[in-house]
Formats: C-alpha cells, structure tokens, sequence
C-alpha cells in the first residue's frame, strides 16, 4: 500500500470500520452452559427444601372377605368392582343347619331347665339380647377404630371421633343393660339352677349357636370396593377362606419412596401437592402424615449357610430410599374414579417458606400433571 493509501485509511472514521459479528457457536454455548448451571443450581437446593418425586401411589387398606361359617352360598349381593358402603350385605351363607343348632341348643336349655325346675324362657331371652348386643357393639367398635385412625390422620374432623366415642359409648351400655338382664333372670332361676353345670353347659352351647347362625350374613365393613369376587350362588365356602377381597376407600393415602438426602427437612405436617395419572390436570392439596425410620436393605443369611456378598462395582452406589405417608387434605374431593389403589402419582413437598424454589416446584407439577394427558 502507498503512504498516501495509508494516510486516508488512518484518517478514516471508526465507525467505518467493519467489525467481525460474534461467533454463533461460542454464544449458544454459553447460554447451555448458563441454562445447565442454571438447572443444576435448582436441582441441589430443590432436592432437600422441595423433593419432588415420581415413585408415589396410591395406598388402602385391602381385606380378605372370609366367612367365620362354613356351608353353601345361597345368595350373592355384589358384583365384582362394585361399590358398596358399610353395613350392605355382601353374601348370605345357608342358615337352615344353623337355625337347627339354635332350635336343638333352645331345646336342650329347656330341657336342663325342667329337670331342675327352672324357668327358662326369661333366660333365653335374655341371652339372646345379650348377643345381639355382643355383636353391635363388636360391629361398632371396628366401624370406630377405622374413625381414630382417620381422626389420627387429621382426615376425619375431632367431631367424628366423638361421634364414634358415644356409638360405643351406647354399645357397651346395651351389653351393660343385657348382662344385668341376664343376671337377672339367673337369679329367677335360683341358686340351684345357676350353678347346675348342666344349665351352664347348655346356655354356653346356645350362644355359640345363635352366633354362628348370626355369621350366616356377611356384612361390608365400610364404605369401599369389592374386587377380586370368583364365586356365585352355590359355591360352598370354606370357614376361613377368603371369598372376596374388599378396597376401604374412608382411608386412603399416598406412599412415596424418598432418598435419603430427600429427608434431612421433612416434617409431618410439610404441605403436599399431588398430580393423579388418573386425574390429569388437576391438582390436590395433601401433607406428610408420617417418615419411614426403617426399610429392609438385604436379606438376612440363612442359619448354617454362608453369607451373601454384594458384587455390584461402580463410582456411584444406588440411592436407599425410604417411605413417605401423604394424607389428603380432603378425601371427599377426590373424585370415585380416583379411589384405585395402587394408581400412580406425582408428589411434590414443600418443606419451607423459600420463594424461589416453591415457585419452581408449583410449575414442575403442574407441567407433569398436564402431560399426564399424553403418557
């Protein structure tokens, strides 16, 4: 180049001077990198002060349904995956042989009666409501127990445990008001009569009678399914053996299987928020009812074997995990359709008051409850 060339390009403007764009390549590397720090950063702090976790289902207590009697099955109320609410028949089991045992126990009472000359019939009475009284209150006190647990839970409200607490309050007041009948009508019947072995042995075998036959109906314990039912009208069934199998769905929960580095925040009480495969979309309000405190981490050797190494290698370890209860706030707002034991879900906990990452946890469940509509 010439020095006059040199000259005029020195004294041109800089702004005529045309720089090299930025390489594109470099630019996006970086926003990866940012995004990928960005996303780790979130990952770090979010699992410990907002675990989130995809290995959660749905949890009830499922019941063998099994007849205390044995004999044939004359009538089935039920079909399979029926819903049914407590107290509703489920099946009756042939009575006639039973209604038998009653007949002959009242008969040889009587008859015991009579060789010592007693009056009877005022003690069978009484027996008879004695048991009947046994019965409700047995009936109401498992009704009850499952109320305490929900209660417990903080699912059911206090006002319904103390509605329970008078039901057995009331139950065991008519077996109160039934044994002092009983007592009494054994008084009528005299010292003698009272103490005779005879009598005693024959009022025994009477009650054993009247509670066989009572168990000839077999109840639902409460409101829940029935699944799992294979026999009809004629199926000779088995004391003992189960029939059917029955779903409670007043008790339902979510357990979730956590790592350990997921639990060092947990409290009971840390509010939940659930995303259902089942219901996509919507979202339900839960907390922590309870933290697991021990899993079963191998099998124990057998006595006089040898014992069992673990052979697996690798820089990492798999991750322990342990289970996690979540109770929903309200169970009456899940739809019936929702009530499937072992259905899947989402669960994302909260375990303080940082916005940041309870914003972001509300977003990510919320965007796996929409794709529940696609997988």
């Amino acid at each position: 180049m010439s020095e006059d060339a040199k000259k005029v390009a020195d004294k041109a403007p800089v702004e005529d001077v045309i720089v090299s764009p930025q390489d594109p390549v470099r630019r996006i590397t970086v926003i990866v990198l940012l995004v990928v720090a960005f996303v780790f950063v979130w990952y770090v702090i979010a699992d410990r002060h907002a675990p989130w976790s995809d290995q959660a289902r749905i949890q009830s207590y499922v019941i063998p349904v099994v007849p205390q009697v044995s004999g044939r099955i004359v009538n089935v109320n039920v079909e399979k995956d029926q819903i049914v609410n407590g107290g509703d028949v489920l099946f009756r089991i042939d009575s006639s042989d039973y209604e038998l045992a009653v007949e002959t126990a009242e008969s040889s009472l009587e008859l015991a009666g009579q060789e010592i000359g007693a009056g009877v019939a005022t003690v069978v009475t009484a027996q008879a409501q004695l048991v009947v009284a046994e019965t409700n209150l047995e009936h109401i006190q498992a009704q009850s127990a499952r109320v305490f647990e929900l209660e417990r839970k903080q699912v059911f409200s206090k006002s319904e445990g103390d509605k329970a607490r008078a039901a057995i309050k009331q139950g065991k007041a008519q077996v109160r008001s039934a044994v002092a009948n009983l007592d009494k009508a054994k008084q009528a019947l005299g010292a003698e009569g009272d103490s005779n072995p005879r009598i005693r042995s024959a009022m025994a075998k009477l009650k054993q009678a009247q509670l066989d036959l009572s168990r000839t109906t077999v109840f639902a314990p409460s409101f829940g399914g029935i699944t799992n039912l294979q026999v009809d009208e004629g199926f000779y069934a088995n004391a003992g053996q189960p029939i059917m199998t029955f779903v409670e769905f007043g008790n339902i929960w979510i357990q979730v299987n956590l790592r350990e580095n997921n639990l060092a925040n947990l409290q009971i009480g840390n509010p939940v928020e659930i995303s259902l495969d089942v219901q996509p979309g919507t979202i339900f309000n839960g907390k922590i009812s309870s933290i697991g405190f021990a899993v079963n981490a191998s099998t124990p050797d057998a006595i006089g074997g040898l014992s069992t190494v673990d052979g697996s290698t690798g820089w990492l370890r798999d991750a322990q995990r342990f289970p996690v209860m979540v109770s929903f706030d309200d169970i009456n707002s899940l739809p019936k359709g929702s009530l499937r034991a072992g259905a899947q879900a989402d669960v994302q906990i909260y375990t303080g008051d940082g916005w940041f990452v309870n914003t972001m946890g509300k977003i990510w469940i919320r965007v796996l409850s929409w794709l529940s509509y696609v997988y």
